[in-house]
């Protein structure tokens, strides 16, 4: 049972009848204030006893299984009235704040008996993972609207929000550098790889190593006599090779860059790598690693690839613990004993956090082609050339050292035989899929 307003502002019109009797007495006064509130508390217990049960309904929720993060999603609830009353009733779902609810999260609703009702609310998350709900709340009032009765049930639903891929944007454009490189549009120059594609005729721009003299001898132009078409063998990238990501999701993931946590922007970079190398015929494999594997996916190529990646990013939220880079390569050969393009995507700005990165890069470079991919801060950018007071100066001065810090971890990687990409947020996706190209363009992988 609950008391709604209009009970109060009943009770509270005693006032009137107070006053009229207390001009007669003040034993009439107490007399008529008992018989007021006697009054208003049966009319109560009348309104309470006319009101439908609460817990005489079935709930059914309507839900999408998956969503992306931001997009909005329509979530239904049906209400069906089970009891021999009009269910006169206020509903509230009790969906979490992340959740994204739009208005007041609650509805009212008339339902006669054997009849149902539905109502939509509209959610936007602002999270990714699990967004839940367990309870819904209905609060049934009487014809009076006095004294409601109200009861709390169990209806579980769940709406798994995934990454955005908001860096999908940049894909077409590195898919048509791709199909440049091996050979399948009409250009003048051909990728080289180190794969053999096909003999065709020379045309001007092809490089002179590539003349297959043996194919020369054996085509003979028609067109002169005694004379042979020059013949040139065309390459292509290597294919089905291994490319193996790593993100970190230890504590320097949790920290914001542009209103952006690195650890969703080592997603977005990771998905867009991995759709490119899926297209390029590669084999993509990913872990999230801190001190534990959070998640991993191994074995999918196509869709199914960049299905199951996002679905294994959207639970996993950075952890407020050291990284245990001494696992990492053991974590690598467990996956391919090969040679393959081992890409961490990491913060790499700080010689204190990266000593352990920097520890373990010896054993991955001695065997594979290595990448550490790190996000930079606009911010320190900007810092660093605001001078015009004393603040902006003391401000300016600690920028420099974190941009000389990053450039000192920059260079310690390099100097281990790993390559570099430290860029914004929004630029490093693209920035990582780039020098994927660049890679698979010489012949690297």
């Amino acid at each position: 049972m609950a008391l709604t307003g209009r009970f109060a502002l009943l009770v509270a019109l005693g006032v009137v009848p107070v006053i009229v009797a207390g001009t007669a007495g003040a034993l009439e006064a107490w007399v008529a204030l008992f018989g007021w509130l006697v009054l208003v508390i049966g009319a109560g217990v009348l309104d309470l006893s006319l009101a439908a049960s609460p817990r005489s309904v079935a709930l059914r929720r309507e839900l999408p299984e998956r969503v992306r993060l931001g997009e909005p999603v329509s979530a239904v609830l049906s209400v069906e009235n089970l009891g021999p009353r009009m269910l006169r009733a206020t509903v509230r779902d009790g969906w979490e704040p992340s959740a994204g609810v739009a208005g007041p999260g609650r509805t009212r609703l008339r339902i006669p008996p054997a009849e149902r009702r539905r109502f939509t609310m509209q959610l936007t998350p602002w999270r990714r993972g699990d967004r839940r709900t367990e309870q819904v709340t209905i609060r049934s009032t009487g014809p009076l609207g006095l004294w409601p009765r109200q009861a709390t049930l169990a209806a579980p639903g769940r709406v798994r929000v995934l990454p955005p891929f908001h860096s999908r944007v940049h894909l077409p454009s590195r898919l048509t550098r791709l199909r440049e490189l091996e050979g399948r549009t009409p250009l003048l120059i051909r990728g080289q790889g180190t794969e053999f594609d096909s003999i065709r005729e020379y045309v001007r721009g092809d490089d002179v190593r590539s003349i297959d003299w043996r194919a020369t001898a054996r085509h003979a132009d028609p067109e002169v006599p005694g004379s042979t078409r020059l013949m040139v063998r065309t390459w292509r990238p290597e294919r089905d090779r291994r490319i193996v990501i790593v993100t970190d999701t230890s504590r320097t993931a949790a920290a914001r860059i542009a209103d952006e946590p690195r650890l969703d922007t080592a997603f977005e970079a990771s998905l867009l790598l991995g759709a490119l190398a899926s297209h390029a015929g590669d084999r993509v494999d990913f872990l999230a690693w801190d001190r534990r594997l959070r998640g991993r996916v191994h074995g999918a190529s196509g869709p199914e690839l960049l299905a199951r990646m996002v679905d294994t990013m959207a639970g996993i939220d950075a952890e407020l613990i050291e990284a245990d880079w001494a696992a990492v390569p053991a974590q690598v050969r467990r996956i391919t004993s090969r040679h393959a393009l081992v890409v961490l995507l990491t913060a790499a700005d700080s010689p204190g956090s990266s000593r352990g990165l920097l520890s373990v890069l010896p054993q991955l470079t001695s065997r594979h082609t290595v990448v550490v991919a790190s996000v930079a801060d606009p911010a320190l950018i900007d810092a660093a050339h605001s001078r015009e007071d004393l603040a902006q100066v003391y401000a300016a001065a600690a920028a420099e050292r974190g941009l000389l810090d990053g450039e000192r971890v920059g260079a310690a990687v390099r100097r281990l035989g790993a390559l570099t990409v430290a860029a914004p947020p929004h630029e490093l996706p693209p920035a990582l899929a780039d020098l994927y190209l660049e890679l698979k363009a010489s012949g690297r992988l």
